[in-house]
């Protein structure tokens, strides 16, 4: 149970007193250490979360074994807030990218509080839409962007969620989640270091030029962004 100031999440932390009142006495801490699942494809969800730190990476598993990421989750919103209401199981699958920690609230009692509250039943669902507008420009900017942009538009999102530049990935790690060859990654990751961007080493990133980053990334970082300052005004 919170017991001193507010959560950082997002979500959270812009709730009316009212509505923080409701759902604090039923957060419960939760630690995300890196590789945790929190959700699986075609299961339910029995309990949403709220980040604090770290990122979850919601992704699509083909029969190869390959696992596209469609939307990362962060302090930005919530992990299964939708799926959760609509008593439904999740589509996807959820893994921890970077470690973190937030707070979880059962499913059941998420549903009274929404019951209970429309307002706060429209922060959740003003926020899910924030994570589909993620999803439906992931589809695009997989089919038409290069990998140098999609990567840049990727560690751009990571940093900002993360509010920091060194990033602890590995490049295995970045060929799952943007679904090429862990060849593919390692020379777009040399190009962008020889030119300065970036600065990788035993499963470090760090950027390093985030003005020339952010000029060769594809379109699809400031449109999600857009989005969301969009839909949490009209909020």
């Amino acid at each position: 149970m919170l017991t001193s100031t507010r959560p950082t999440n997002f979500l959270l932390h812009a709730l009316s007193e009212a509505d923080f009142t409701l759902v604090k006495p039923h957060l419960k801490p939760i630690e995300l250490p890196r590789g945790a699942v929190i959700y699986d494809a075609g299961e339910p969800i029995r309990r949403v979360l709220f980040p604090d730190s770290g990122i979850i990476s919601s992704v699509v598993e083909l029969s190869s074994g390959q696992a596209i990421e469609i939307s990362m989750i962060g302090r930005d919103t919530v992990a299964g807030g939708m799926f959760a209401m609509d008593g439904k199981v999740s589509l996807n699958k959820g893994i921890v990218q970077l470690a973190g920690s937030g707070w979880t609230v059962d499913v059941d009692r998420l549903r009274a509080i929404a019951d209970q509250s429309p307002s706060f039943a429209r922060a959740l669902i003003i926020h899910e839409q924030i994570v589909f507008a993620q999803a439906q420009q992931a589809a695009a900017c997989n089919a038409v962007h290069s990998l140098e942009a999609r990567m840049a538009r990727w560690l751009l999102y990571v940093r900002e969620l993360i509010d920091g530049d060194t990033l602890e990935l590995t490049q295995e790690f970045m060929s799952q989640i943007l679904g090429v060859q862990r060849s593919s990654v390692s020379l777009v990751a040399a190009r962008l270091q020889q030119r300065g961007l970036i600065h990788y080493r035993r499963g470090k990133l760090s950027i390093t030029r985030l003005d020339a980053l952010s000029k060769i990334a594809c379109e699809c970082y400031d449109a999600v962004r857009a989005h969301r300052t969009r839909l949490l005004a009209e909020g």
